[in-house]
């Protein structure tokens, strides 16, 4: 049972509502998650606002891999729903791929790299080895790119535990925890 409860659209706060509404607008339904994150229009929009900019990082099979990788970590049920959804129909990876991220690879050699630097920053909270950086460097990634697979975890994070502290209603189709495939 959901923790918080989404507002309705009557409900959402005047700072919150133009963010909330160009997600509906980009999606065609408003995600529970976003209905309930919107409570906070400094949370939200703060959120909303480096989502806008990291979207803009690395491309978009990459961002979802890594995104599938943190919230496999992370536990985060709702995020792997979502993840899986748009690795699927936006990012056009096949469901082996989709497994694949989730368990922290991808069959591409430079994609690998990131998303097991990605699973590695999540794991160790950034504590990576000299030999890590090295390898994401020596796949081809510039310590710019580094910098957005760090923040690409810290984002995909910021909503893994948003989710996991209030449980929103799940409406995108669930996933079977990757341990078990």
């Amino acid at each position: 049972m959901a923790r918080a409860i989404a507002l309705t659209p009557e409900q959402v706060p005047a700072e919150s509502k133009p963010t909330l509404d160009a997600f509906t607008r980009n999606i065609g339904f408003t995600p529970s998650m976003m209905a309930t994150f919107a409570q906070s229009p400094i949370a939200f929009n703060a959120w909303a606002t480096l989502l806008g900019s990291l979207s803009k990082a690395l491309d978009v099979k990459t961002r979802d891999s890594i995104g599938l990788a943190v919230s496999e970590v992370n536990g985060c049920n709702y995020c792997l729903a979502v993840h899986s959804f748009t690795a699927e129909h936006m990012a056009k990876l096949p469901a082996d791929e989709i497994i694949l991220a989730r368990k922290g690879h991808a069959s591409d050699p430079k994609r690998d790299a990131a998303v097991q630097f990605a699973r590695k920053v999540i794991e160790t909270r950034g504590q990576v080895t000299d030999a890590d950086l090295k390898a994401v460097r020596d796949a081809g990634y510039t310590d710019a790119n580094v910098m957005e697979i760090v923040a690409l975890v810290a984002m995909y994070s910021l909503t893994n535990f948003f989710n996991n502290v209030f449980d929103p209603e799940k409406d995108f189709p669930a996933v079977t925890p990757a341990g078990s495939i």
